[in-house]
């Protein structure tokens, strides 16, 4: 718990693949950065699902998570999330609860209703044969889910003598994701937590935020309203550091808006690029949601956004091109906010 924030902070990770890696070194890293901010005294560890990103390669979140449980103890781990139409409810009750059968009380669940790539990976996922699964079909997957976790059907649903195992029994905590208030309102009627996409919505952020907390009814899983903000953060030793080591994420971005996704550059190949207009337009959108400083800079960034928003949580995710300036600017966000450290 953070003195500073009064509130929890946590890490969502994408596994970033730098330029002059590989995949298998960003997997590496995931699990390094895990062990290093569960000692730091953060809260959680969520990983993301995204497809068909030469940049990211967290496309399989409970395989990642399997190993990220095993390298940790105290931390909850989790996804940010499962995109649900990609999956059969099934498949994710049957991985879910197995990660909940070895690590029970650990396992956070969030899921989402965005494809998390192209419409053609999308199809390519989901074999229905059909542009895949429409989104319209969110509400009957998440009936299917809750079902094979908790054994509860609607009348002569014919999936109910269906056993997933080990799901059935070993239901993580269940997250609702958005980035609009699509998913707030879906949150709020199920009595779900909820964690917003701030770091690349934050125009909908607190029309997100009201329409959860209008619309939340208690349930089973919490009795209370609780609102997680994603929040992209670069913390260096000096602003003008932190704005170096932001950099190339910015640009990254950019590439991907533009339909050139790759992988993470360097700072040195941020700094050089030439923006075009179009491209300084999605440049200053994407900075003017950053928190980007020093310590103190960050510390009052964060401050900021949670007094604004009423945010119960804060997660963080910070992307730079080096691993160990990842580490670093982990480290010094809980210095500045006072997290407590396990070591």
């Amino acid at each position: 718990m953070s003195p500073s924030l009064g509130i929890p902070l946590s890490v969502l990770d994408l596994a970033p693949v730098s330029e002059g890696s590989t995949p298998g070194d960003a997997l590496r890293n995931s699990l390094d950065l895990a062990s290093r901010v569960e000692r730091l005294g953060f809260t959680r560890y969520w990983v993301a699902e995204h497809h068909n990103m030469p940049g990211i390669a967290s496309s399989a979140p409970a395989v990642l998570l399997a190993h990220i449980a095993s390298v940790t103890s105290t931390m909850r781990v989790g996804s940010g999330g499962v995109m649900l139409p990609n999956h059969s409810s099934l498949v994710v009750a049957e991985q879910f609860g197995t990660l909940e059968a070895l690590h029970p009380g650990r396992v956070d669940l969030g899921i989402g209703r965005a494809p998390g790539t192209d419409q053609l990976t999308a199809r390519a996922l989901r074999r229905t044969g059909r542009p895949g699964r429409d989104v319209d079909d969110f509400p009957e997957q998440l009936v299917e889910l809750f079902g094979y976790f908790d054994g509860r059907w609607p009348a002569d649903h014919p999936y109910a003598n269906i056993t997933a195992t080990p799901g059935l029994g070993n239901r993580p905590s269940i997250w609702m994701l958005g980035s609009s208030s699509y998913g707030a309102h879906a949150a709020g009627v199920l009595g779900l937590p909820y964690s917003f996409a701030h770091h690349f919505a934050a125009g909908n952020t607190l029309e997100a935020a009201r329409t959860y907390r209008e619309s939340f009814r208690p349930s089973a899983e919490i009795e209370a309203s609780y609102l997680m903000l994603g929040v992209s953060v670069v913390c260096g030793e000096t602003d003008e550091h932190a704005r170096w080591l932001a950099g190339p994420g910015v640009l990254s971005f950019v590439r991907l808006r533009s339909g050139r996704p790759g992988r993470f550059p360097s700072p040195e190949e941020a700094a050089a690029y030439q923006y075009t207009p179009p491209e300084q337009a999605l440049l200053q959108d994407r900075i003017s949601s950053q928190i980007i400083g020093d310590p103190a800079t960050v510390r009052a960034g964060l401050a900021e956004l949670a007094e604004r928003t009423g945010a119960d949580e804060l997660m963080i995710i910070t992307m730079v091109h080096s691993h160990p300036d990842r580490v670093r600017s982990y480290e010094l966000v809980a210095e500045a906010v006072g997290l407590r450290s396990l070591v």
